[in-house]
């Protein structure tokens, strides 16, 4: 069974948006309507990258599992605001139960199962015509049995 790119994209912008308190756009930037600040800056756009399959169990169905690839961009309109809220976007993905080892923040994909995430690449600050924006790239391992 395959993972659904795009069941995984909108649990993480559902994540996204209930942790950071912020909108999150898929794919451009939030509109007015979106839940919880519309396109009050900051805000964070979610990219989908692709996934590759293979990473499934050793003693079970090797394309069971599929690593899946996001980009956040964080959009401020200086280079702290945006630095701060690509800080709570790092947080919110990797944050973990003290203790106990699980994520603080689940990521919940209907039909499958986040069993690890990891920050892939970090590119950092850009500045076009007064808007700044901070790039992450984050790894989801998902498994495609929901069990």
């Amino acid at each position: 069974m395959s993972v659904s790119g795009r069941q995984v994209a909108l649990a993480v912008q559902a994540m996204l948006t209930s942790v950071t308190g912020r909108s999150c756009g898929y794919g451009t930037a939030p509109t007015a309507d979106d839940k919880p600040t519309g396109n009050t800056i900051p805000y964070s756009v979610l990219y989908e990258l692709g996934q590759v399959a293979g990473f499934g169990p050793p003693f079970g169905d090797a394309d069971a599992d599929a690593r899946v690839y996001v980009q956040i961009s964080s959009v401020g309109t200086t280079a702290e605001q945006v630095s701060l809220h690509a800080d709570k976007v790092r947080a919110a993905f990797l944050a973990r139960v003290p203790g106990g080892g699980r994520f603080a923040n689940p990521i919940n994909v209907a039909g499958a199962r986040v069993i690890d995430r990891a920050l892939d690449q970090e590119d950092g600050t850009t500045v076009t015509s007064g808007t700044y924006t901070y790039v992450q790239r984050f790894a989801l391992t998902v498994s495609s049995s929901a069990g």
